[in-house]
This record gives C-alpha cells, sequence and structure tokens, in this order.
C-alpha cells in the first residue's frame, strides 16, 4: 500500500478582539428577549461563522483558536504609565456582551484564550511562534500592523476585511522596510493608537528611511551628532539624552 501523506499542520490564530469592536461598531443596538444588548455578539458570531465555514470550505486549517484580551490593562502599563492612556473605556453597552461572547465562541467548540497581565498579541505571538519551532505553518486572523512583525516564511496575516493575505511585500510597500524592522520604525516615529510618542517631527517616511540606513533605532540616535544641521538631528539629540537619562 502506499503510504498515506501526512497532513501539514496549519495554525490560524484569530484576533477575536479586532472582531468583537467591529461588529460593534457595524451594527444598530439590538438587543435580545430580556432587553439585554447582543449587536456585538450577532455580529461577532456572524462573522466567527463565516470565517470558520469559508476556511473548511477551502484547505480548512488544522488547528484554530481565538485570542482574546483579558481585560483593558497590561504588563505595559507597568512600564509606562500612558500606554494606550488616550483611549475610552469600552462603550457601556458592549460591556456586558463580552461574557456572551466568550460563551459564545466556545459554544463553537472553539479554544478561546486570554490571560491576565498579557494583551491578546502576546498570546499571538507566542503561540505562533511555537508553532512556527514546531515546522507548523500559521495565518493570524488580523490586519493589525503591530502583528506584521510577526511575518516571516510559513507565517502571514489574513485581512478578512479586503479578504486577502498579507506578507511581506505588503509590510515592505506599506511601511518601506521588512517586518523584521517594522518594530523599529514604529518605535522611531511613535504611535497614536497605542498612545506611545515617537521623535519629535519624523514620520513614517522618514522614520523608514533612517532604520534602513542603520539598522535600529539605538544607532540612530548613536548617529544623531554627526548628521547634518537640522531641526531631526537636534529632536534626535535630545531624545537620545532622554534615553540616557531613564535607564
Amino acid at each position: 500500500m502506499p503510504e498515506e501523506k501526512q497532513t501539514e499542520n496549519h495554525l490560524y490564530l484569530v484576533d477575536g478582539s479586532s472582531y468583537i469592536f467591529r461588529a460593534y461598531h457595524r451594527l444598530p443596538p439590538l438587543t435580545n428577549q430580556h432587553g439585554e444588548p447582543v449587536g456585538a455578539v450577532y455580529g461577532y458570531t456572524t462573522m466567527l461563522w463565516k470565517l470558520v465555514d469559508q476556511l473548511n470550505a477551502e484547505d480548512g486549517p488544522t488547528h484554530l483558536a481565538v485570542i482574546l484580551d483579558k481585560d483593558s490593562t497590561s504588563f505595559r502599563n507597568d512600564l509606562y504609565d500612558e500606554y494606550k492612556a488616550n483611549r475610552p473605556p469600552p462603550p457601556e453597552d458592549l460591556v456586558p456582551q463580552f461574557p456572551m461572547i466568550r460563551d459564545a465562541t466556545r459554544a463553537f467548540s472553539l479554544p478561546c484564550i486570554e490571560e491576565q497581565g498579557v494583551e491578546a498579541d502576546d498570546i499571538i505571538a507566542s503561540y505562533a511562534v511555537k508553532a512556527l519551532e514546531e515546522g507548523w505553518k500559521v495565518t493570524i486572523v488580523s490586519s493589525d500592523k503591530d502583528l506584521m512583525q510577526l511575518i516571516v516564511p510559513g507565517l502571514d496575516l489574513y485581512d478578512t476585511m479586503n479578504d486577502r493575505k498579507l506578507g511581506a511585500d505588503h509590510v515592505m510597500e506599506k511601511f518601506g522596510v521588512m517586518p523584521d524592522k517594522l518594530g523599529e520604525v514604529l518605535a522611531l516615529m511613535g504611535d497614536s493608537v497605542d498612545n506611545i510618542p515617537g521623535v519629535t517631527g519624523i514620520g513614517p517616511k522618514r522614520a523608514s528611511d533612517l532604520i534602513n540606513e542603520f539598522g535600529t533605532v539605538e544607532a540612530v540616535l548613536e548617529a544623531a551628532p554627526d548628521m547634518k544641521k537640522s531641526k531631526m538631528k537636534e529632536n534626535l539629540i535630545e531624545q537620545a539624552e532622554m534615553a540616557r537619562l531613564s535607564r
């Protein structure tokens, strides 16, 4: 008898938190027979069902899990107390839907993974790296730019809003660097979404140019004194001094 071909393990990790907020903002307020808000629950389960149905109709994952944020704080708030401080609390009518969404996820017979003190992104990264080490393929169901840093051969992102896979070429086109340098670019230019300040006056294009030239934020700051006179040079030197004093 011919040897049966072994199915390659392919792990799908769903960024459930992004699904929740997309569902909440896309649907009008809905309530159940008890008068409880359920619009986000309905939208979330519809999106999740569509994803699972679509994936099963294609090659299908061998493993799939939904990853959620346990709450709105993590160890990063201990490192930087202004982290995400610009974000308002979840809408009042969304909060009671969180436990319903967790119950609904488990009703799909899907793992619903969360952990106190870390973000969903951290859990996704941990599972993704371990799966790659074991020789699995990994697809992260998200278009979050932070998760694009994980893209390597064998790992891609699936943007369900635009029905497309995102690889290293997408990161290069959008940010001007390869995925392994995206964190350096974001650190240099800052990230207003997470309330992380960058170097004043440095935007995406300048940040990518500097990282492509010098490699890391630390190398850029070290090279600043030898740059030609400019406001950017002054800002970089100031940032380097602030970093030195904070150590």
